[in-house]
């Protein structure tokens, strides 16, 4: 479709003819693709059978000829699979503004069919990829009610990562037999702990989307209280995956040499703690630093100071993996503080440790430094 040498179309598909419970979780970006209303209006079906995606194209801000390819797309896959053309989803990711060509899903769709299989996920994985230097998969087994259950699933996505449901695309599929509302339930909150809690350079995209497929192939006893034990144990599942998936996404940020985690505590409520994490990560002073490998404290504080919390600076800690470096509102002195602190900032993956003493909550946000090839690929990227 748009590039060459390289898969750039991905099928998932329910071997069931029944499909699947499915659950989505969607960009908040009001320039919304194509492909995602699509999935909004058809995700309210009560199975689906298929997720077709495309790499290269985003189909975002196509208007209405966009929105028309996006339901070739699906009728061309429900035709292949024999199903109803509301049980398919479709997912994009790619240029925005440019229209999907039909063409090569028509040509390919046959192959694309006769090759699913169970183990597919590596070629998916690549499949959906655009500046994506790695492909992302997780999984993991957990047992309920004495069956053995399987939660899987791929995703992408480097640059244009921020929170509010983060700029990428994930596909997670389980065998486990959920109601539907337990599904949403449990897509949501992994959600908000896992791609919700990620930023590469605070841009929010048009075409994010999370879909989950529940076939039930597993056959245990229906996850039917959302509150119950083995719910609880399917939504630690799910979400390990997701925030696996998601911790992948920023290790592969594009251009990154670092994986920094901020780590806010202390403070007054929830919501204090995630602005002073979010701040603290999407500055570009604070990245250029990780990615200069100087350990400018200064930095972190003034952003978190900006945070529109009320902070107490004679209240704070900073520190850098165990290392304090600032404390009671100056730094901790001692040339060794600054050799450890310079130390921490070369390793591979920072810890960031702020305490606000004000209170018990607390928010982790998972970040990447700026580098020069995070400008070089997106000067570039549609070229």
């Amino acid at each position: 479709m748009r590039y060459r040498d390289r898969l750039d179309l991905a099928l998932i598909a329910a071997e069931s003819k029944a499909g699947a419970v499915a659950a989505g979780v969607f960009t908040t970006n009001r320039f919304t693709a194509a492909p995602v209303e699509l999935c909004k209006e058809h995700i309210k079906a009560s199975r689906i059978r298929a997720i077709l995606v495309n790499a290269g194209i985003a189909n975002a801000c196509t208007g209405e000829e966009g929105l028309a390819k996006a339901r070739q797309m699906a009728q061309l896959t429900a035709q292949a699979l024999g199903a109803e053309v509301e049980q398919v989803l479709v997912a994009s990711t790619g240029v925005i503004g440019q229209q999907i060509q039909i063409s090569p899903v028509e040509r390919t769709m046959a192959d694309l069919c006769c090759g699913l299989k169970s183990d597919g996920w590596y070629q998916a994985a690549r499949a959906i990829m655009t500046t994506d230097l790695v492909p992302k998969m997780a999984s993991t087994q957990v047992e309920l009610f004495g069956t053995p259950v399987t939660i899987g699933g791929v995703a992408k996505g480097s640059g244009m990562i921020a929170p509010n449901m983060a700029t990428m695309l994930a596909f997670v599929c389980t065998d486990a037999v959920v109601e539907p509302t337990v599904l949403n339930h449990w897509l949501r909150r992994g959600a908000d702990r896992s791609f919700n809690r990620i930023t590469v350079d605070g841009d929010t995209s048009t075409n994010d989307c999370i879909l989950l497929l529940a076939s039930g192939r597993a056959e245990n006893k229906i996850i039917g209280d959302v509150a119950g034990p083995e719910s609880l144990l399917f939504g630690a599942a799910l979400e390990a995956v997701l925030l696996d998936l998601a911790k992948q996404i920023v290790y592969d940020g594009e251009g990154a040499t670092k994986f920094i985690a901020i780590e806010v505590s202390g403070a007054p409520d929830m919501e204090s703690a995630r602005a002073v994490a979010f701040t603290i990560a999407q500055s570009p002073l604070v990245k250029t630093a990780f990615f200069g490998e100087d350990a400018n404290w200064g930095r972190i504080v003034a952003a978190a100071g900006r945070a529109g919390v009320p902070i107490a600076p004679e209240r704070v800690a900073l520190y850098f993996d165990d290392v304090c470096v600032f404390r009671k509102g100056m730094p901790v002195g001692g040339s060794d503080i600054e050799e450890q602190a310079t130390r921490v900032f070369k390793q591979k993956e920072i810890l960031v440790r702020l305490d606000l003493d004000m209170g018990d909550s607390g928010f982790t946000v998972y970040t990447s430094d700026l580098s020069y090839d995070y400008v070089r690929i997106n000067a570039a990227y549609r070229s």
